[in-house]
């Protein structure tokens, strides 16, 4: 069990004042099976003239913002306290036979799945996506046992390439290219189980960061991040995350749950106004005790960095007192941009670069 900090902070800047925003959000982390919100506020700057909040056709938390007052920036941030549940995991090899499964789903008492099981725009599957799920789910396999091969696969298969793809690719483009970030991966297994009428649902979410050994943690340099959920009649949803070959755990905290990207997308909007704008995006994972150490440490001067004390000055017959010299205030100099993000090392190959940035239309 672990208990995570996350501050997401997605800011915009026009280039001349905006008449009018309208964004909606999708930030607000769910309590469930496998997680426990402990607190969680999304504040917006400048303060919307209009904001409410519900529940969406997929059980997630979406808020509206309206801002009617000219505004050169736009500010929204989540600050939330999540703690992640210990959970048995399924034996992957007893679940159901996958086409048994994907039967069940089709059933009144799957349909809830069902909605799952079908193609979208980002998730539309051809012969090839469908030959490549096959190898993974032989005949009479489980369900969860071919889930998580075809999970290890791409994860193989693929090449993590920040910025060879956006939010509107299709997983048909990035299976022909094998290569993508989060969504794509995510985007391609979602394909590959609904071509065989498999109920498999988009995630996502945030995922902690470690630097390497030795290295301090860069505030700010982890990213929201995207996996898989794949539905079993027997034991319900149970996740995959093929960008890093495993089945998320304790550095997992979901945030929305969908058929794929479009539904899950953190920030979404408009502006009406004449100006550009620059999008600048934040988002810090850290473990409460990561948080405490780094207070302690804060509060607690190391010794390696202290001046060498002077010498003593010789004894005179008739010390002068003098003023003491004024002392040298610190130079600080954060590693900022790409470097930051690049010296952040991930424990599971992530950057802030994983996900396509919160949009704005």
């Amino acid at each position: 069990m672990s208990t995570l900090r996350i501050l997401h902070s997605t800011r915009y800047a026009y280039g001349a004042p905006a008449a009018f925003s309208q964004h909606l959000l999708r930030l607000t982390p769910p309590s469930n099976a496998e997680q426990t919100v402990l607190e969680a506020e999304v504040t917006v700057s400048p303060h919307p003239q209009e904001r409410a909040g519900y529940t969406d056709a997929f059980g997630n938390a979406l808020e509206t913002a309206t801002v009617t007052e000219p505004h050169e920036t736009l500010e929204i941030t989540l600050r939330c306290v999540v703690e992640r549940l210990e959970r048995e995991e399924p034996m992957l090899g007893a679940s159901t036979p996958w086409e048994q499964a994907a039967r069940m789903a089709m059933a009144p008492a799957g349909l809830e799945a069902a909605l799952y099981a079908y193609p979208t725009p980002l998730t539309d599957a051809d012969a090839e996506i469908e030959a490549y799920a096959r190898e993974s789910f032989e005949p009479g396999r489980p369900v969860l046992e071919a889930a998580r091969e075809l999970c290890a696969r791409i994860h193989k298969d693929f090449k993590y390439l920040p910025g060879s793809t956006t939010a509107e690719t299709p997983a048909g483009a990035s299976f022909a290219a094998r290569e993508g970030v989060c969504q794509d991966f995510a985007h391609v297994m979602l394909a590959a189980m609904r071509a065989l009428r498999l109920p498999c649902a988009y995630v996502s979410g945030y995922l902690r960061t470690l630097p390497p050994p030795g290295r301090a943690r860069l505030v700010g340099a982890d990213a929201t991040h995207a996996w898989a959920s794949v539905w079993d009649p027997s034991v319900g949803w149970v996740q995959f995350d093929p960008t890093n070959d495993m089945q998320p755990g304790a550095d997992h905290v979901m945030s929305a749950m969908g058929r794929d990207y479009a539904d899950c997308a953190p920030v979404t909007g408009l502006v009406v106004g004449s100006g550009g704008q620059m999008l600048s995006v934040s988002v810090d994972v850290a473990s409460l005790e990561e948080l405490e150490a780094e207070r302690d440490a804060a509060l607690i001067p190391d010794p390696a960095d202290a001046a060498p004390a002077p010498p003593a000055p010789p004894l005179q017959p008739a010390p002068i007192a003098s003023s003491p010299a004024p002392e040298t205030p610190p130079v600080n100099d954060p590693a900022t941009g790409a470097a930051a993000r690049a010296a952040q090392a991930t424990l599971h190959g992530l950057s802030q670069d994983d996900t396509p940035p919160d949009d704005d239309v």
